[in-house]
């Protein structure tokens, strides 16, 4: 433990000299209130201007004026938390869990999304530098160098979270994903699956979709086993195109007996495509998920499911980010266990089920 971690070469906080509008207006070729007018948004900058400006500004990293320089000795007592969307329900637990654990602390919560591009999530990070955020929490291990280098650059402390990071590179807070869709599949694996197909979010920009893809491959390859490729369905997060991607599995070759998808909204998808299309769960069709939430909890039949702490990593990032800023003792890294949840939505393929009987 210690005041920083003992990769870092300043204290939380502590930013080195940096670029200033004089140093973007002399690389751009312009005065510096050219550079306020283009950064500003003005209409009466020409377009090839305005483009140097902000490319001299992006390779400078600078961030513009007022809060980010008052910030040098005054601090704003505000968290930023980039996730990659609202519209899913478990990255709102982790940041209610760190809301509620920072307004115990006397800090604010400010929350963005950058709808997993992660262009997108530098950007909004300069922008909340600019308005003085004082540390980040981050979801998900993929990142830009570019984002670690503003981070660095300014002296903000963040935290990665939903996984960690396994070179120890940058402090992280999450849970194993790979062990997670790993003890679903050798779970499906030991009930006598040997067909067994993947739905998953689309794997760029997103650590958490790859990891959990891997480990359903690593649990069928110890049992001598493959994913098909006609067997896996890449959908963005919600009900319906979990739904049309569970439409394909069914019409694939050789369907699969059992589908592991890696989160609880695709599992119910999934489930929604096997009742519309008359495929009884789980005498013809086992479904997992990932997450143990209440909509796949509820479903007829319950969801066989993984329970992740979602809510512990948001308070464990509140602690670790207070204590940085305050100078207090913190660990740098932190991987909570996971849970296989066993439901009715799983059970022996029908040919074993017929055998048995």
């Amino acid at each position: 433990m210690g005041t920083e971690h003992s990769g870092s070469k300043r204290p939380a906080g502590a930013a080195k000299a940096r670029s200033g509008a004089k140093d973007v207006a002399q690389l751009a070729g312009v005065s510096t209130a050219t550079v306020s007018r283009v950064l500003n948004n003005s209409q009466q900058v020409d377009p090839d201007t305005r483009r140097r400006v902000l490319e001299a500004a992006t390779k400078l990293r600078y961030v513009p004026h007022g809060a980010a320089r008052t910030l040098r000795s005054h601090r704003s007592r505000m968290i930023g938390a980039i996730v990659p969307s609202f519209d899913y329900a478990l990255y709102a637990r982790t940041t209610s869990a760190l809301q509620q654990r920072l307004d115990e602390r006397g800090y604010a919560l400010v929350l963005a999304e950058h709808h997993y591009d992660l262009a997108v999530e530098t950007r909004i990070a300069g922008q909340l530098i600019e308005r003085g955020v004082d540390a980040f929490l981050l979801v998900g291990l993929d990142h830009e160098q570019a984002l670690f280098s503003l981070l660095e650059d300014y002296g903000r402390p963040f935290v990665l979270t939903w996984g960690v990071d396994p070179l120890q590179r940058h402090p992280s807070i999450g849970f194993d994903n790979r062990a997670a869709t790993y003890e679903v599949a050798r779970h499906l694996i030991a009930l006598g699956h040997r067909r067994i197909g993947l739905l998953s979010a689309p794997l760029s920009g997103n650590d958490r979709a790859r990891a959990r893809g891997e480990g359903l491959r690593a649990a069928l390859a110890e049992h001598g086993l493959g994913l098909d490729p006609r067997h896996v369905a890449y959908e963005p997060i919600s009900l319906a195109t979990a739904e049309a991607g569970m439409a394909r599995l069914l019409a694939a070759p050789d369907r699969p007996t059992a589908v592991v998808a890696t989160n609880d909204v695709f599992a119910v998808g999934a489930m929604l495509a096997c009742r519309k299309a008359g495929v009884r769960v789980p005498q013809e069709m086992s479904i997992t998920g990932v997450d143990n939430t209440d909509l796949g909890a509820t479903q007829t039949p319950g969801l066989t499911s993984v329970a992740t702490p979602v809510v512990d990593i948001g308070r464990a990032a509140a602690d670790q980010l207070v204590a940085r800023l305050e100078g207090g003792p913190w660990e740098p890294f932190q991987q909570f266990p996971v849970q296989l949840v066993q439901r009715g939505s799983t059970a022996p393929p029908a040919g074993l089920q017929r055998a048995a009987g």
